[in-house]
């Protein structure tokens, strides 16, 4: 490459970097490069909805990271999935367009962080959104980029998810991103009739004719160049080979919520006591690089059941899965459109306020209590998760030299209150799959098991076996206090004048679901403030 000189930089291109390319690429006097650490996601693995199942864990598509051990998880060590590839987490998450609830963002407005209030936000994510189910225009947008409909062809199961709801006091909700999350039902998803549509395929794929972008994949940044208070270049490795990209506009970090602290402090930038620790020089003292860690903390029940009117692997079943590739390709439909977490919903414990803390993920297959990605036979599973945990973890660079490494310490449960939470959502979890409308597919439950019932039990077997659903958030949030990192209305890192971040690590406090589509607003927020436009 003869020109590696940029007036816009954009590290990362998953749900934030993808909008942000797009953006900043639109004038074409900008010079634009998107690096990308992992390769090409064009791959039946990744477009296909089920394809999921072979994407966790393969170091194509996954960087694999694993936490520390937990003290309080049985000094177990997390797996860390996230994406790597272009469209970073959204090649390999389950599709699922949740915003979180409207009290989430009033309460980033409330800690300081102007212009990210609901009313500021909802702006965004509609005029970001292409609706294909006519829902509420007081919520939703339908002249965006990014697609969002219903499921090709929603298990059976899963709407028995839905219907038991009404037996517990938990309505049917159609649009979990209008009024009121409360409720179970059938999620959106982006998808393109029946194929994923990630943030790269929405943003990136149909703008690169432009000759002012350059998309870098199998990139790896390895530091920031930092020189009187700006990043003056970026230096990575292109497929192995050192290369510095020079800078002379602006570079935004949108390598996620463990990339971006990663990139960070390899580049001098964080706590500068910790830094000296691990044989980096401070360049910029900032104490909240790496910390502030939060993600949804997760419990699994998990049924056995005869019908294979659950997804399954079996000798009953061969007829559907070998019909499944033929229903896919010619009507999208059949085995192959699942996205596994098809239903879900919010539902209140007896410690939630105002707001739902607990989100269900509803497969409609059986999940191996043993860990396989696939086990033989047929069931059903619900994944319950603490929707804003109390627990606050961290970051930081291994004293190994490299500054490639990260120790991820989640801190699972160090506040009782994410404990006590998730206990009483396994409980109304289960009350839901007492429903008779299961009756006709109705199995012995495996995880937990018919002996664990009492809440020391409970609490027990999610210290044996909780994991995550896979949304870290908050490694270099935004704010007014000694601990932000960027500031809120600009982005802008404090003490440099040309770097920001844009992505899940800017969020002060976890919002109430899913977070792919709250980082493409993000991503487009960013690019507003870049490109000097009102909000």
């Amino acid at each position: 490459m003869e020109n590696v000189e940029f007036d816009y930089i954009v590290i990362g291109s998953g749900s934030a970097g993808s909008v942000l390319a797009n953006r900043l690429s639109a004038n074409p006097a900008h010079r634009v490069c998107l690096v990308e650490a992992g390769g090409s996601a064009d791959s039946l693995q990744v477009k296909v909805p089920a394809g999921i199942l072979s994407l966790y864990g393969n170091p194509r598509y996954d960087y694999g990271y694993v936490g520390v051990p937990q003290p309080e998880l049985n000094n177990r060590r997390i797996p860390v999935n996230r994406g790597k590839a272009l469209g970073g987490s959204s090649i390999i998450n389950s599709m699922v367009y949740i915003r979180g609830a409207a009290q989430d963002y009033d309460e980033w407005a409330a800690l300081g962080c102007t212009g990210w209030s609901y009313a500021d936000v909802l702006k965004t994510f509609r005029k970001l959104e292409r609706n294909q189910l006519s829902q509420d225009p007081t919520y939703h947008g339908f002249d965006g980029a990014l697609l969002v409909d219903n499921p090709q062809d929603p298990n059976e199961v899963a709407k028995m998810w839905v219907a038991a709801g009404e037996s517990v006091g938990l309505p049917e909700n159609r649009d979990f991103n209008a009024q009121t999350q409360f409720g179970l039902g059938i999620y959106n998803v982006t998808q393109n009739k029946g194929e994923r549509f990630s943030a790269y395929s929405a943003f990136v794929k149909p703008v690169l004719n432009r000759p002012n972008l350059v998309v870098m994949p199998k990139t790896e940044v390895l530091n920031l160049v930092l020189s009187e208070g700006r990043v003056s270049a970026v230096n990575v490795l292109r497929e192995g080979e050192p290369l510095q990209l020079a800078c002379r506009g602006e570079v935004v970090l949108s390598a996620g919520a463990i990339g971006t602290p990663r990139i960070l402090l390899a580049s001098g930038i964080g706590p500068a006591d910790e830094l000296k620790a691990v044989g980096v020089l401070p360049m910029v003292d900032l104490a909240g690089v790496g910390k502030n860690l939060r993600d949804h903390i997760d419990g699994m029940i998990t049924m056995r059941s005869d019908s294979t009117k659950t997804l399954g692997l079996s000798v009953p079943n061969l007829p559907a899965i070998l019909a499944a590739p033929f229903q896919y390709f010619t009507k999208r439909k059949g085995m192959l459109t699942t996205n596994y977490v098809e239903a879900g919903g919010f539902a209140k414990t007896k410690y939630a306020g105002e707001i739902a803390d607990i989100q269900f993920h509803f497969v409609p297959g059986y999940r191996s209590h043993r860990g396989r990605l696939v086990e033989y036979g047929h069931g059903y599973a619900v994944h319950t998760c603490v929707l804003r945990p109390k627990s606050i973890g961290e970051v930081k660079l291994v004293n190994d030299g490299t500054r490639r490494n990260l120790a991820i310490d989640h801190r699972f449960f160090t506040n009782e209150q994410d404990a006590l939470t998730l206990t009483e959502g396994i409980k109304v979890a289960r009350s839901i799959l007492a429903s008779p409308v299961f009756d006709p597919v109705r199995g012995p439950e495996i995880l937990p098991g018919p002996g664990v019932n009492s809440d020391a039990e409970i609490l027990a077997y999610l210290r044996a076996e909780a994991l995550t659903v896979y949304h870290p958030v908050g490694t270099a949030k935004m704010g007014t206090d000694d601990m932000a990192v960027v500031d809120p209305e600009s982005l802008k890192v404090r003490g440099l004048a040309n770097l920001r971040v844009a992505d899940a690590s800017i969020m002060p406090t976890l919002i109430g679901g899913n977070t792919n589509a709250p980082c493409m607003m993000v991503g487009d927020k960013a690019a507003d403030a870049i490109l000097g436009v009102a909000g």
